[in-house]
């Protein structure tokens, strides 16, 4: 299996080039956080094979996740809010939690049934989250019905989700996975594993009596509008041939801060996706037999997925909407004459003449 390293097949080019970039935009990082207080904490509804639950969404600070010390994908900024050193204790880590389990008892009539747990890395990595932190987090929440953790494949093993499972939790691994073309996530995310390592995590999550909660990345860099339409029809319908991926979560490219699309973005040449292209994609492959969800992140803003600025709150409420019913003619309801541009955007940009229009 791919293994996470800085270490690259040509010296000076592709991933080494990627990496270097990265490394020099996210030395320009300035703030320190608190290893005791958590990334974020919020409450909210989510679609699970098993029903829509209420979820308790816990994003762990850590030292940060080991491929973007090394460099990293190109679009997430999430290491920049991680906690210097690169490790944080067991005992900060269980206080981190204890903060999230305050929140949920200030902000929600009842317990969450859905625990979602990710750390912007791999909750999986040991490097990250100790071995005896995993365990004390698997017993603490032991009374749910369901729980995710987020990891990169490499780090994905029976035995580990073995330890949530016997707790009698219904346990999800969500792997950022981006896409399934290995072109794509290569050079536009700058993300080491292939699609077959993907196929394998889910092989051990399957043995573990789990699942697995495929995360896309919809318009990395480099990819036209058309592109990246194409990439995420093709890549859900990819994931959902793989036994134990049930849920796909597309997620929309954003313009974060110390990373290369936000470079990019500064110089103009990165438009983040439409929101209608998120709702082509959900409408196209409601049939297939995945649970598919997205969570636009920034929608309406210029560094966030957006149309035109009239409809993008309509748009989001549709997408929003169909996550929970999955009936993709919600998309019916919402319309606005941007469409036409959008649609225009589809035919005529290219690689080589983007963004189109902003």
């Amino acid at each position: 299996m791919s293994k996470p390293t800085p270490e690259v097949y040509e010296k000076g080019k592709g991933m080494d080039a990627h990496n270097k970039v990265m490394r020099d935009i996210r030395a320009k990082k300035d703030k320190t956080y608190d290893p005791h207080e958590p990334t974020r904490v919020w409450l909210d509804e989510d679609n699970t094979p098993s029903g829509v639950y209420q979820s308790l969404t816990i994003i762990l600070n850590t030292g940060g996740c080991r491929w973007a010390r090394a460099g990293g994908c190109t679009m997430c900024g999430y290491v920049a809010e991680s906690v210097e050193g690169g490790s944080v204790s067991h005992e900060a880590l269980m206080d981190q939690i204890q903060v999230c389990l305050d929140h949920e008892a200030e902000e929600a009539d009842e317990k969450s049934g859905l625990i979602k747990i990710y750390t912007s890395g791999s909750f999986l990595d040991e490097r990250e989250v100790p071995a005896e932190t995993r365990q004390a987090i698997a017993e603490t929440f032991g009374d749910r019905e369901r729980i995710v953790v987020e990891s990169l494949p490499d780090f994905v093993t029976e035995a580990k989700l073995d330890e949530f499972v016997e707790q009698g939790l219904d346990t999800d691994v969500a792997v950022g996975l981006e896409t399934a073309t290995d072109r794509v996530r290569h050079d536009c995310v700058n993300k080491y594993f292939d699609f077959a390592d993907f196929e394998d995590a889910c092989a051990e999550a399957v043995a573990a009596d789990a699942g697995v909660k495929a995360y896309l990345l919809m318009k990395p860099p480099f990819l036209s509008e058309p592109e990246a339409l194409e990439d995420m029809q093709s890549s859900v319908r990819r994931c959902a041939a793989v036994e134990g991926c049930h849920t796909v979560s597309m997620n929309p490219c954003n313009v974060q801060r110390y990373t290369m699309v936000d470079d990019l973005f500064f110089r103009g040449g990165y438009r983040p996706p439409w929101l209608w292209s998120v709702a082509r994609v959900l409408e196209s492959t409601a049939d297939e037999d995945v649970i598919v969800v997205s969570d636009p992140v920034g929608h309406g803003s210029e560094r966030g997925p957006h149309n035109c600025g009239e409809c993008d709150d309509r748009v989001q409420k549709a997408i929003k909407d169909f996550d929970l019913r999955q009936d993709p003619t919600v998309f019916e309801q919402v319309s606005c004459e941007c469409e036409a541009t959008w649609e225009h955007v589809l035919e005529n940009e290219t690689t080589f003449n983007m963004p189109l229009v902003e």
